[in-house]
């Protein structure tokens, strides 16, 4: 499964939720902390999104927009519920 979400970093806190429409569509909301350097702001992503969905950080990958605020996320693995869970969080 793949979704696309727009990354605010050096948010105050780390949170999911919300719409952006975007260049990938409808996107996914997601502030993190970390700041857009050094591939740690897309590390943040997944450690925030995981939870979100009930999956393992390691089960998301970013397979475009590594270096912008907009990416497209894989869900490597297909755990039930968690599409029902991804379209609560919009």
């Amino acid at each position: 499964m793949r979704f696309a979400v727009r990354v605010k970093p050096g948010a105050k806190r780390d949170a999911v939720g919300g719409s952006w429409d975007g260049p990938l569509g409808t996107a996914l909301v997601v502030r993190v902390r970390a700041p857009a350097v050094e591939g740690k702001a897309n590390e943040a992503v997944r450690e925030v999104l995981a939870p979100a969905l009930g999956v393992r950080a390691r089960d998301l990958v970013v397979v475009q927009g590594e270096r912008g605020r907009d990416k497209l996320i894989e869900l490597t693995t297909d755990p039930p519920g968690a599409a029902d869970r991804l379209a609560s969080l919009f």
